[in-house]
């Protein structure tokens, strides 16, 4: 409301943002467990003077560097481009909050690039204690700069006391920070098992191959022994709200998600257990790849499920996913929401330009969410409703939708979205009948 709308057509910010978003979380939480990967198996390699093991080592630090410092150093400025012309208010209000948080993080990511490339280029250069010693370092920077993240992401989940205190202690140490981090480190280590059974893949000779798959699939076993604990320890200290979106059949598409999720876990946890540790000779390279695709897609909808049960917020009890808060909202419907928005091209609703009012309070109010036609496309979600239906519902949205913030602005302001809407609904009818025809 108070900066300018960037609307995306067709996929919507949100999925621009999930889309940026699930490619960076893949790679990053790959670039912590391959942090601890990278000096345990070199260390593995000296500890049974094998300097085939080390060779491995050597090739899969550049498979290493080249995927995480590109992809996700290009990544993670693209989550920040996304979010800042997505979600302005919720992206100034993490700057605010945390400002120390994310400098001290800037700092890990800096100390994170030295060290993996110092690891690299110090291959023969550096005398083997030192070039261990540089790999711990990225490793604890690494994992310090996911301790870090972890915070934040989850303080817009569960805030917790800092809606009463505006304590940065409180905002970091909320109710989901620890599950969550144990989560996350259980996901890193087990990415870095997935990665790592792609590169002993394609190593020569066999006996070497076969005891590297084994040594990569011990990365997989634990965090899949471990994660079902962690689960219920952050859906112990979710909210009420959130646990039902995602458990309770008030979202059916988040239900099934995390249904897929959970059912993928268990195929990852099966092929690395019984195909590459108990049967390392026939884990071939396909299956490693079926492996990654598995964690990549499980990744993809354990974190649209995580940023989707904070619906109707985008950060919980403080902020709306439109970015209008909680105590504005009656003062909104009083006043009227257009006459108090900074960026709009219509100040006020007359009777001369109800169509064009309601396009853009759609645009200022629902856009974050939702397309006109697309991901997540209104048109097909009021099919068969006519104005007085769409208005009745404006009027008790977010009983109707939990998920959903409620409307915002006077009487005038929601006939004219939902004559709007009943234009366009009238439009997919028409389009539906034509076809069907």
């Amino acid at each position: 409301m108070n900066y300018p709308f960037w609307e995306v057509p067709f996929i919507g910010g949100g999925m621009m943002i999930g889309i940026v978003a699930i490619v960076h979380v893949f790679v990053a939480h790959f670039a912590v467990g391959g942090g601890l990967f990278l000096p345990l198996t070199e260390r593995k390699a000296y500890r049974e003077n094998d300097p085939r093991i080390l060779d491995y080592v050597k090739r899969h630090t550049l498979f290493f560097v080249l995927l995480t410092l590109v992809t996700g150093a290009i990544t993670g400025v693209g989550i920040w481009w996304t979010i800042g012309l997505v979600h302005p208010p919720a992206t100034r209000t993490l700057l605010l909050v945390f400002v120390w948080v994310w400098a001290t993080e800037w700092v890990m990511f800096f100390t994170e690039i030295a060290a993996a490339l110092i690891y690299y280029y110090g291959w023969d250069k550096l005398p083997p204690k030192t070039h261990l010693t540089v790999g711990w370092i990225y490793f604890a920077a690494a994992w310090l700069s996911l301790f870090l993240i972890n915070g934040i992401l989850t303080f817009m989940l569960t805030p917790g006391q800092w809606l009463q205190t505006r304590s940065l202690f409180h905002a970091f140490f909320n109710p989901t920070m620890l599950p969550s981090l144990f989560l996350r480190t259980l996901i890193a280590v087990a990415l870095a098992g997935i990665f790592a059974l792609f590169t002993a893949t394609q190593v020569q000779p066999e006996d070497l191959r076969e005891k590297l798959v084994r040594w990569a699939s011990k990365w997989l076993i634990v965090p899949g022994l471990l994660m079902p604990l962690g689960l219920v320890w952050y859906l112990a200290n979710a909210p009420e709200s959130a646990k039902r979106l995602a458990l309770g059949g008030a979202a059916p598409v988040m239900t099934v998600f995390v249904t897929l999720s959970l059912l993928m876990s268990v195929l990852i946890f099966a092929f690395s257990y019984l195909g590459a540790s108990r049967f390392p000779k026939t884990f071939s390279q396909p299956f490693a790849l079926l492996v990654m695709a598995l964690a990549f897609l499980t990744t993809g909808m354990t974190e649209w499920v995580r940023e989707a049960i904070r619906k109707p917020f985008v950060i919980y009890g403080y902020m709306f996913s439109n970015s209008i808060k909680p105590e504005e909202v009656s003062d909104l419907k009083r006043k009227g929401f257009l006459t108090s928005a900074k960026w709009t091209t219509v100040p006020k609703v007359t009777h001369d330009n109800f169509l064009e009012t309601g396009r853009e309070i759609f645009r200022l109010q629902c856009a974050s969410c939702h397309t006109v036609e697309g991901y997540n496309g209104i048109k097909p979600l009021i099919y068969g409703w006519d104005e007085k239906m769409i208005d009745q519902a404006l009027q008790r949205l977010h009983r109707l939708r939990g998920f959903m913030p409620p409307f915002v602005g006077t009487e005038d302001e929601r006939k004219a979205l939902a004559k709007w809407l009943a234009k366009i609904a009238i439009a997919e009818n028409a389009n539906l009948y034509v076809n069907q025809r």
